[in-house]
């Protein structure tokens, strides 16, 4: 099966990675728009409009993957109106795992601007983790960081100062900051870190079936 990959930069290539070790099967698309990254910050009339002009390249595989919270929150529902003969599947927030993980109803959402104020995380929150107090760091200068090979300069003295507080789980909300995956497990050692890749394989993998 033909899979399409959606990025604006390095989140992409981590997780076409982690697919193609898990799924070996597939045949894999990255496309990774790193002209116009990062799409956090800007709004969501761009980012629809953005999103769908870097995908058209995928339009002919059986699944497109929107390997971005951001792009996810704001563009898969109008994505899925204009190609209804597309399957897509996006990367978002893992609220409702997290709510029902965390024993100190305190957990750290580590996600970009976009995504933060999204119509789709506020109905996640209230779907799954009313009176789950949610922190959410400082991260508008991390995918750039990132992308420019400076993951390990990421001042992650919010983070610290949630676990600190109580915090005993940490959602990974862009794929960018699977980067940095490796880093908090280190640090942070008696939280859970939280990010779908393996389960949006198991749905390319029940698709596929």
């Amino acid at each position: 099966m033909k899979i399409g990959i959606f990025d604006t930069g390095t989140g992409g290539e981590l997780v076409a990675k982690r697919l193609k070790k898990l799924l070996p099967q597939h045949t894999y698309t990255t496309v990774i728009d790193r002209k116009h990254a990062p799409y956090g910050n800007r709004s969501s009339e761009e980012i629809i409009t953005l999103t769908d002009t870097a995908i058209q390249p995928l339009l002919s595989c059986s699944i497109i993957i929107l390997a971005c919270n951001t792009a996810t929150t704001i563009a898969i529902q109008p994505l899925r109106q204009r190609y209804p003969d597309v399957r897509f599947i996006g990367f978002e927030p893992m609220i409702k795992p997290a709510a029902t993980l965390t024993k100190s109803r305190h957990i750290t959402l580590l996600a970009t601007n976009a995504t933060k104020h999204s119509q789709r995380l506020r109905a996640l929150i209230s779907e799954y983790a009313t009176g789950v107090r949610i922190d959410t760091p400082d991260t508008r200068a991390w995918a750039q960081m990132i992308d420019q090979g400076l993951a390990d300069d990421i001042v992650l003295d919010e983070v610290s100062a949630s676990v600190a507080d109580g915090s005993d789980v940490i959602v990974l909300g862009c794929t960018h900051y699977l980067a940095i995956k490796r880093r908090l497990q280190r640090l942070f050692p008696q939280c859970r870190i939280l990010e779908p890749t393996t389960i949006i394989a198991k749905r390319i993998s029940d698709f596929a079936s």
